[in-house]
C-alpha cells in the first residue's frame, strides 16, 4: 500500500522531495485465534493500515521533508491490542510523530528483537 511514489523535484534550484508512506498489516501472530474471528480481526487491521497511511500519516508525504522511505507494521498482541513498529531507519523526529500518532489511536509499541533476527544476531 503506497501511498506516494518516491518523487525528487529541482526546480530553480530548490529541491523537493517526498517522503515514501507504507504500513503493512502483518496476520501472522503468537496465537491461533478461530476461523471467524480471525477473518475479522485480518480486516479490522487492514482497514487500521490504510486509515494510519492514507489519514494520519498523510502530512508526513508532502514537500519539505527528506527521500526516505517510512515503513510501519501493524500485527496484534496475544490480547487483540494494536501494536505498531517502524521497521527502518529514520530521522528521530519522524519516528516520534509515528509514535504520537499511533498512540493517540491507541495501538502498543512492538517491543520485540528484529524480525528475522534473534538476540545474538543470528537469522532465524
Amino acid at each position: 500500500m503506497k501511498l506516494a511514489s518516491q518523487v525528487c523535484k529541482s526546480s530553480l534550484s530548490v529541491y523537493f522531495c517526498y517522503m515514501t508512506v507504507t504500513v503493512n498489516a502483518i496476520f501472522e501472530t503468537d496465537f491461533k485465534p478461530a476461523k471467524a474471528l480471525a477473518k475479522v480481526m485480518n480486516d479490522r487491521l487492514l482497514k487500521a493500515a490504510d486509515e494510519l497511511e492514507r489519514v494520519h500519516l498523510k502530512s508526513l508525504s508532502g514537500r519539505g521533508f527528506q527521500s526516505d522511505d517510512l515503513v510501519i507494521y501493524l500485527s496484534y498482541t496475544p490480547k487483540y491490542k494494536i501494536r505498531f513498529r517502524v521497521v527502518n531507519d529514520v530521522p528521530p523526529d519522524i519516528e516520534y510523530f509515528v509514535a504520537e500518532c499511533c498512540g493517540r489511536l491507541g495501538y502498543l509499541l512492538w517491543r520485540a528483537n528484529a524480525i528475522g533476527v534473534s538476540r545474538y544476531g543470528i537469522s532465524l
